[in-house]
């Protein structure tokens, strides 16, 4: 098998395990299947979030202004603890030969510098549509910190090529 990547992105690649190219199958899943996949937030992760998508909002990005606002300190951005949902579905729960089809999202509390989370994909339902051409599956989704609270919920669609 030969993977090609560009020396550019092997280092980051390099963080997460190789993973096989064979295309999982929706046959090897049952409802209750689980995975998960934790992470440190660090200042460093949001400000590079904020320079990749734009959102330069200041109660993620600057330490004065995020002590006047109703936490006292700076949070990370939402959508970066949903990426971590990503991450979960993507190469720990499913991998190659899935499409993330959509994902609903809910943020109950707010992500620190500091916190640890832990994103958690659980098999919730399985279906076919078109006689069976097409295999979806449907994932709980969540996030929780260090302290077990959920700080993100939501469900996943994932579609099977």
């Amino acid at each position: 098998m030969l993977v090609f990547l560009s020396s550019k992105f092997l280092s980051v690649y390099s963080l997460f395990e190789f993973m096989s190219l064979e295309p999982v199958k929706f046959d090897d899943y049952k409802v209750g299947d689980s995975a998960k996949f934790t992470k440190v937030i660090t200042e460093e992760d949001v400000m590079k979030f904020a320079e990749v998508t734009g959102d330069f909002n200041p109660i993620h990005v600057n330490a004065e202004y995020a002590k006047t606002q109703m936490f006292g300190k700076q949070v990370a951005h939402g959508a970066l603890s949903s990426g971590l949902i990503s991450a979960v579905l993507g190469t720990k729960l499913f991998g190659p030969g899935i499409l993330y089809g959509g994902q609903t999202v809910k943020f109950i509390k707010p992500v620190f510098f500091g916190d640890t989370l832990t994103a958690i994909g659980t098999v919730k339902e399985k279906f076919t549509k078109k006689d069976g051409k097409l295999k979806f599956i449907i994932a709980e989704t969540i996030v929780k910190n260090q302290n077990d609270e959920v700080v993100t919920s939501g469900e996943g669609t994932i579609v099977f090529m």
